[in-house]
């Protein structure tokens, strides 16, 4: 049950609604039909200046945008966010990422079948989540493949996706039509 109710279209404010009128190529529905955006639309100003830097991780980053997925989708797994992991599911796939490669994310970094490097980024998403920092090891895992952007880059996108989903599971917005939820809730 949500908390807040994601504003109805004719509640959008003025200075949003062209925002949330745009249909992004990795979604294919308008931002605005997307519980996320209509929710946080909410708080305007917080919304706008929160927009860009989400945006830039999601879309405009170094990382590929496998290994974006990938940190995205355990983190959704950490946090428990059922909307964090459907609206990645649904990029991951349109990305052309297996449905294997995707269900393995649910059973983590031990897994069989990872690369060293996938499993490094999912140990590197545990790692966070538990303890808030990367352990030696696991930076120094990244760092044979990534450079010092990208490794500050990976940080911050997990760091972003645990605080969108502090604020999903918080606010209880609720998955779109269409969306799967998390394994297991």
């Amino acid at each position: 049950m949500p908390r807040l109710d994601p504003l109805p279209r004719d509640q959008w404010p003025e200075e949003l609604r062209p925002i949330l009128e745009v249909v992004p190529e990795n979604i294919d529905t308008a931002l605005g039909e997307n519980n996320i955006f209509s929710t946080l639309a909410r708080n305007p100003e917080l919304f706008k200046a929160w927009l860009p830097f989400a945006g830039h991780l999601l879309g405009g980053g170094l990382l590929s945008a496998e290994d974006r997925e990938l940190l995205i989708l355990r983190t959704a797994v950490c946090t428990g966010s059922s909307y964090e992991w459907g609206q990645h599911v649904r990029i991951s796939l349109a990305l052309g990422m297996s449905r294997e490669t995707i269900d393995r994310v649910v059973e983590g970094p031990a897994a069989e079948g990872w690369s060293a490097h996938e499993a490094a980024l999912l140990r590197a998403v545990d790692e966070l989540h538990a303890d808030s920092v990367l352990s030696d090891e696991t930076w120094a895992a990244l760092a044979e493949t990534y450079d010092e952007r990208e490794l500050i880059e990976a940080i911050m996108l997990v760091g972003h996706y645990h605080m969108v989903a502090f604020a999903l599971r918080s606010l209880g917005v609720e998955l779109d039509e269409g969306l799967e939820g998390l394994p297991g809730t």
